[in-house]
């Protein structure tokens, strides 16, 4: 099947050979990474976790969204999203490789990833995260393979296959659920010691992967053949306005606890994002911006009518998937440890060393999904550009 990737208009080469020019810029970043260590990053003694691991937090919950179209065709059998799953179970493989990826990269000296896998400790949420993470990329892999194959040769996916399907729904929850154990398990980190924080990683998984899927629907249905109408794309909107209006109430919830509770300690992490700590407000633009961009979303996509009309719904799913990227990739990593326990204020801002990898990463997760995406249009026939279709359809009743 790998083949059909390997075929392409000039547009499909010059996206690839664009993709591979930024991952080639990335991976030089990293070289010169690897040289130096993590002295070329904006790390310290006291941030000493920043832009990588806040995209894997962010990462992870796009990944485990692959559920939300993965349970109602197969626990509800809402058939509405037949050729949406693979197109899901994709997007959750390219985000947990990427996960994977920005852990390494975290790692410094790539060797001492090693350490979790030689020396295994259960008792360490560490193990549990590679355990989960580890495991759904094989669940999906697998998934996504044998239904491929199935829908190639035209015949029904075997029925072992189903109870792993089954299985991948609790599992999808599972790894964002650890991830947030890493951070709430911590009692020295206020910012995120809060029994909230699994549900809000949930509510805002399943808001940004969505309103993702409802943006990537949008461009290949631009560029090909694929149309999976009208009823799933507005399925998969309400998923996104329900998600996302329980994650803006669990933030205010949050809020709420903190500011009536008065411990300082809890306060001015609030503090540090929306008005600046100790002349520290590099945040404050950004998280003003992910309040904003929430607000627009949640009035676009509660009003049936905006939410109905696919060019707002493009603008709201937008405005979704950067204010929850905001929030996770920006505030709430490095927020945890500012101020430090100790009350210190320690300035972070990722270095371009740091952007430039992370975005070499991001474009290795672009390429997966482009190349699985082609091999999936391509089987099903529907890779033509609509306008091609059209004038060949044209051309051929005028001779």
């Amino acid at each position: 099947m790998l083949e059909k990737a390997l075929v392409g208009d000039k547009k499909y080469w010059t996206w690839v050979g664009f993709l591979l020019v930024v991952i080639g810029i990335g991976f030089i970043a990293y070289l010169r990474q690897l040289a130096n260590g993590l002295t070329v990053t904006g790390l310290s003694r006291d941030v000493t976790w920043g832009f990588y691991i806040a995209q894997f937090t962010f990462l992870v919950g796009v990944a485990a969204s692959a559920v939300m179209v993965v349970l109602p065709y197969y626990l509800h059998n809402y058939k509405a999203f037949g050729k949406l799953t693979i197109l899901g179970e994709f997007v959750a493989i390219s985000s947990v490789i990427m996960c994977m990826l920005f852990i390494f990269v975290d790692m410094g000296q790539p060797f001492r990833i090693m350490n979790v896998i030689l020396h295994p400790t259960p008792n360490s949420l560490m193990f549990w995260d590679m355990f989960v993470l580890s495991g759904y990329l094989v669940l999906n892999v697998l998934i996504s393979r044998i239904t491929l194959d199935s829908e190639r040769k035209g015949i029904a996916p075997p029925g072992w296959i189903k109870p792993i399907i089954l299985l991948s729904i609790p599992w999808a929850i599972s790894i964002h659920t650890v991830t947030a154990f890493l951070y709430s398990g911590l009692a020295a980190r206020a910012f995120w010691m809060t029994a909230v924080l699994a549900p809000r990683f949930l509510a805002s998984a399943f808001a940004s992967g969505p309103a993702l899927l409802i943006l990537i629907v949008f461009v290949i249905r631009k560029y090909t053949r694929f149309d999976p109408g009208k009823e799933p794309v507005q399925k998969l909107a309400e998923i996104v306005t329900y998600a996302m209006a329980f994650n803006i109430f669990l933030i205010l919830m949050e809020v709420f606890t903190v500011l009536y509770s008065s411990i300082p300690e809890h306060i001015e992490h609030f503090q540090f994002l929306f008005l600046g700590l100790h002349g520290n407000n590099t945040l404050v633009p950004w998280m003003w911006t992910s309040v904003i961009l929430a607000i627009l979303a949640l009035i676009l996509l509660i009003n049936p009518k905006t939410r109905r009309n696919e060019s707002v719904l493009g603008v709201a799913c937008v405005a979704v998937f950067a204010s929850i990227w905001i929030d996770k990739g920006l505030g709430m990593v490095v927020t945890g440890f500012t101020p430090s326990p100790l009350g210190a204020v320690t300035k972070y801002w990722p270095t371009w060393n740091e952007l430039l990898i992370a975005i070499g990463v991001y474009a290795i997760g672009f390429l997966m999904v482009t190349v699985f995406y082609k091999i999936t249009l391509s089987l099903r026939g529907e890779i033509s550009a609509p306008a091609k279709i059209e004038e060949k359809a044209r051309v051929g009743s005028t001779v």
